[in-house]
């Protein structure tokens, strides 16, 4: 991971590899424990030798660093915040998270492209989906900066190259405290976990659920798994899943995105 710390210019999916190489738990942070470790592999590429993380002037350094690039002074860094610290090739993430206006617009634009429902979309509709986005964003932008966009995010989502995008990697284009999806990761509902959940909300067993009944559902989530929300969380959360539902019927599949496992065969 060092070699890639002494790059100058990063590809996009190398940046996304030293993210996920350091974001080792997927909250979409880097804190603690990781940030130590990162700031370490940095200083020893920097320097090309061993660095002792208990050393007073390698704490003083990182306490230099974090005053730089820790933009909202949380003490943890989340990915747009480390693009800049890392400069890549075509440095979009950064711009890409000024332009999403909010989790419920992303959700909006993503049920449109994603009509069986699958967590994907193909790789052709991606152009489509980010110029949505776009657009409620109230962004201006041209058909070349759209191509790039569209190209760099292939290029970063699309590892295997099978064509298709998922909802939760490219969930990461939202900012951290926007992406509702990255408090389910930890979730990791079974089938018969979900089953058991869906059909108890579920009351009338017509296939779907309704906001009233979805809040109730978050709530018992929020209380079980010890989930990180508040109230206001649950209330932005809710609202978010909800932009996926069908007028205002949230059927078994769109829950099956929400809560990150795979979908169900």
């Amino acid at each position: 991971m060092a070699t890639h710390l002494h790059l100058a210019e990063l590809t996009a999916e190398q940046f996304l590899d030293i993210w996920k190489h350091f974001d080792a738990d997927g909250n979409g942070y880097i804190e603690g424990k990781e940030l130590e470790n990162f700031f370490q592999e940095l200083e020893v590429a920097r320097r090309g030798a061993d660095v002792d993380p208990k050393n007073a002037a390698f704490r003083e350094k990182m306490k230099d660093f974090m005053s730089k690039f820790d933009k909202n002074a949380d003490g943890r860094i989340e990915m747009s915040e480390l693009a800049q610290i890392l400069p890549t090739e075509e440095n979009f993430l950064l711009c890409f998270r000024q332009y999403v206006g909010s989790s419920t617009e992303f959700m909006a634009a993503w049920r449109r492209y994603d009509t069986d429902r699958s967590g994907y979309i193909e790789a052709n509709e991606l152009k489509g989906f980010l110029s949505d986005l776009l657009k409620k964003a109230n962004r201006h932008y041209d058909d070349k900066k759209l191509d790039e966009y569209t190209q760099t995010i292939l290029r970063m989502f699309d590892l295997n190259g099978d064509g298709k995008l998922g909802l939760s990697e490219m969930a990461r284009l939202l900012p951290v405290q926007e992406n509702f999806l990255l408090k389910f990761q930890g979730i990791k509902l079974t089938a018969e976990q979900f089953n058991t959940i869906f059909t108890f909300y579920d009351k009338d067993g017509n296939g779907y659920i309704d906001e009233q009944e979805l809040d109730a559902l978050l709530k018992d989530l929020h209380d079980k798994k010890k989930m990180e929300l508040d109230s206001t969380g649950l209330v932005g959360y809710k609202k978010s899943i909800m932009a996926l539902s069908d007028g205002g019927k949230l059927y078994r599949t769109e829950l099956e995105i929400v809560l990150c496992r795979e979908p169900l065969v």
